[in-house]
């Protein structure tokens, strides 16, 4: 196989599907538009979800990218040799156009073929879904394997936990897949020994997935009248088969990283017993997803909530573990300096916002060092006076509330030093706490879309007014840092120093109102990024030139670049009304508002 590095895997990959009649489109922001129960963008899918449903992409139907990915779950496992925060995912997509057959003949030809990837294909494995009550077994995608040479014992059927991809929310598209594996080597863990079985012996380099059914609301499946290819190959893990590692913080993308961080240090990672590796991939992970959380062209900063609580824990996370490293102290700017230089040409929005990257890495490791310095004083303090050995969880929320001491802090202490903390405890604590801020289930909410319904859709339109309402109202700078809709009401976040006044407030909603007054047709065209500025369309202008975007106008009132979908007429929306204006984090203000028949 070939010895490739990372920047060629993803000139490769985009190389191999531009070929097959693929556009190549821009990575996505991390901030998801089209699924408000995740935080983040956790899977090439995300940003397609409208196009997936039937929605046209101003692209085509066929797409190719590589889309950035952030990962939460499992923070804690972060130090071992796989799992990453932050990720890089490959992915072709068929809208609509071919299903199996192409999508398992191409993934075959860039695995094996010498001109691509070049892995010996007795070293490959294939996995199918077996079927049950919602779905068939899907010999299709077995017969497709084995019309292309590929052995019976090298391919499985296995159960909807291994070969299902359900939707990314609680309904939406979804289907069967086909997983392909690489033989590591490792030995057989017995004769029922297969992908599914976690010894190690397969390891996944790719999915296939077949959207073929929607999944309802009320859990019940019923086929999609588009039927839709999904593939994933995560880049981290494809680069460190193909360079010969058994762990992807030995591949290049690492590896000026960890130099980084060892110079700082002087600590050394080769050689190091586990625990001082497992410190050095923390901070080498944690730094790398936030500076592209940060650079991100919708920009997190550190807060106490949504993203940026997330932002907060991985950076003093990595502030902590660089302590017990000897790296010294408001150094992991330059730690970060080292992730934009090296990503710095694939998403170049990286270097576009280095000076934030940078800045605001250093004003949280000087926030965190005062923190932890009075925090780690509390906990000794609480941990001498314990009685049975056990943290009571109104100890610990109050290292959290008063001292800003984050849980995972107490929790990793206190293992530390064979104390337990009473988490369910505190969890009832942080739960009064949400419901005295009503902050409550706002906080599993993220950006973008609930659905794609008439409702949501009028919401979506008057997100659209409210932002050129404000960007009157407040001076014309105006832009987008996330938001919310759902049917009953939308959520906007932008950015601005201060507090909104009422009568600001009272002009954005006479402003929205006067557009929905005015009965006008929301207009939907295709253009090129470059016509869409000169037009004076707003949005992120990151796409490449040339590329066409779809651009919504309201004639009179706003021009926005968008996926849609929204009203036919301004005239359908209802009475807008401002809820509630209130800060979201530093620099970001969050208005709620609905609309009344």
């Amino acid at each position: 196989m070939k010895n490739l590095t990372s920047d060629e895997l993803r000139s490769m990959y985009l190389e191999f599907f531009k070929g097959k009649g693929h556009a190549v489109i821009k990575s996505a922001s991390l901030i998801p538009e089209n699924d408000p129960t995740v935080l983040f963008t956790t899977a090439g899918m995300h940003p397609l979800v409208p196009y997936l449903m039937g929605e046209k992409h101003p692209a085509g139907a066929r797409l190719a990218d590589v889309q950035k990915c952030v990962r939460t779950g499992d923070i804690d496992e972060v130090g071992d040799e796989s799992h990453c925060t932050f990720f890089e995912m490959l992915g072709n997509w068929s809208l609509g156009d071919y299903f199996k057959k192409e999508a398992i003949t191409w993934s075959y030809e860039f695995l094996t073929s010498e001109k691509w990837l070049g892995i010996d294909s007795d070293l490959l494995y294939f996995t199918c879904f077996a079927g049950d009550a919602d779905a068939p077994k899907d010999t299709v995608s077995h017969g497709f394997w084995a019309e292309l040479g590929v052995k019976d014992d090298h391919i499985f059927y296995l159960e909807k936990k291994y070969n299902w991809w359900g939707p990314a929310g609680q309904s939406g598209p979804c289907g069967p897949d086909t997983e392909m594996f690489i033989d590591t080597g490792k030995p057989a863990c017995g004769p029922d020994c297969d992908p599914s079985c976690g010894c190690g012996k397969y390891l996944e380099i790719w999915n296939d997935v077949f959207m073929e059914y929607n999944k309802r609301q009320d859990g019940t499946f019923e086929p999609l009248s588009q039927k839709n290819v999904d593939t994933g190959m995560g880049l981290d893990r494809t680069i460190a088969i193909l360079q010969g590692k058994s762990s992807v913080y030995e591949t290049d993308v690492f590896a000026p990283i960890l130099a980084k961080i060892q110079a700082l240090s002087g600590a050394a990672y080769e050689g190091a017993d586990e625990q001082m590796k497992r410190a050095f991939r923390i901070v080498a992970d944690h730094i790398r997803c936030a500076a592209f959380m940060i650079g991100d062209e919708k920009g997190i900063t550190p807060s106490n909530v949504d993203q940026g609580y997330v932002l907060r824990r991985l950076l003093r996370r990595a502030i902590r573990f660089a302590g017990k490293l000897g790296v010294p102290e408001n150094k992991l700017a330059e730690v970060a300096q080292v992730v934009i230089d090296k990503y710095g040409a694939a998403y170049p929005e990286l270097v576009e916002n280095s000076k934030r990257i940078t800045g605001e890495v250093a004003k949280e490791e000087e926030r965190f060092q005062k923190t932890i310095r009075q925090g780690l004083k509390e906990f000794e303090k609480v941990a001498a006076g314990l009685q049975n050995g056990v943290i009571g969880g109104k100890s610990a929320f109050r290292l959290y509330d008063t001292f800003g001491f984050p849980i995972e802090f107490t929790l990793e202490l206190a293992e530390e030093r064979g104390i337990k903390v009473e988490k369910d405890g505190f969890d009832e604590a942080f739960r009064r706490h949400q419901q005295l801020s009503h902050a409550g289930a706002e906080q599993r909410f993220a950006g973008g879309l609930a659905d794609t319904g008439e409702q949501t859709a009028r919401l979506h339109t008057a997100t659209h007014l409210l932002l050129a309402g404000l960007n009157k109202v407040l001076g014309g700078d105006i832009s987008q840092k996330g938001s919310n809709i759902t049917a009953e009401r939308l959520r906007f976040d932008f950015n601005f120093p201060r507090k909104v006044e009422k009568d600001e407030l009272d002009r954005v909603e006479e402003f929205v109102n006067e557009a929905i007054a005015a009965g006008v047709d929301v207009k939907m065209e295709e253009m090129s990024v470059d016509e869409a500025k000169q037009k004076g369309a707003t949005g992120v202008f990151d796409a490449k030139y040339g590329e066409v975007v779809k651009v919504y106008t309201v004639p009179g009132y706003s021009m926005e670049i968008c996926g849609g979908p929204h009203a036919k007429n301004t005239a359908d929306l209802g009475k807008f009304k401002i809820k509630k204006e209130q800060s979201s984090s530093s620099g970001v203000r969050r208005i709620k508002a609905v609309l009344e028949q």
